[in-house]
């Protein structure tokens, strides 16, 4: 189990952290692995090296649970993780669940705090059985090989990040 926790900076993870990612994500490791073909495009998105093992982010946000929804000035944070979860996390494969995020982190009062801490130690005594997120995987025929673009009978009428969860 991965568990990467950070604040959320500039709509990402901080700058060591993405050069731990670059450092560690290895080509043979987390990516270049698996048959590239015209029939298959290698082991990722659900297949590779970390297929089996599982991951979660724990992020901390300073602004307010309104602002990361579906209408929020800062748009939904599904959308603002999709590529650490899909991009990071699923590529190489592992099965990504849904994340813990902590809104208005700077405006904590003990109250608030243990609240929150206990909601974290349940959280993570239940992750052996958390469902993952439902990200469609590259080689499992959803999508048109070579092009890897989503079947025009999948999610017709829809694009963005949403498509590529089943």
């Amino acid at each position: 189990m991965l568990i990467l926790q950070f604040p959320l900076w500039w709509f990402s993870m901080p700058a060591i952290m993405k050069g731990w990612v670059d450092r560690v994500y290895a080509n043979g490791f987390a990516y270049g692995v698996g048959e590239h073909s015209d029939a298959r495009w290698g082991d990722r998105y659900g297949e590779g090296t970390l297929a089996g093992k599982r991951a979660m982010l724990i992020v901390t946000v300073g602004g307010w649970e309104s602002h990361y929804a579906a209408r929020g000035i800062n748009g939904p944070i599904e959308d603002i993780l999709f590529p650490i979860q899909h991009g990071i996390l699923h590529f190489p494969g592992f099965a990504v669940l849904p994340p813990q995020v902590i809104y208005r982190s700077d405006r904590m009062d003990d109250e608030r705090f243990t609240e929150l801490r206990n909601q974290l130690a349940q959280r993570l005594d239940g992750l052996a059985h958390t469902p993952p997120i439902p990200f469609r995987r590259q080689n499992g025929g959803d999508y048109e090989i070579p092009a890897l673009t989503l079947r025009a009978d999948l999610a017709p009428g829809q694009s963005g990040f949403g498509v590529h969860r089943e």
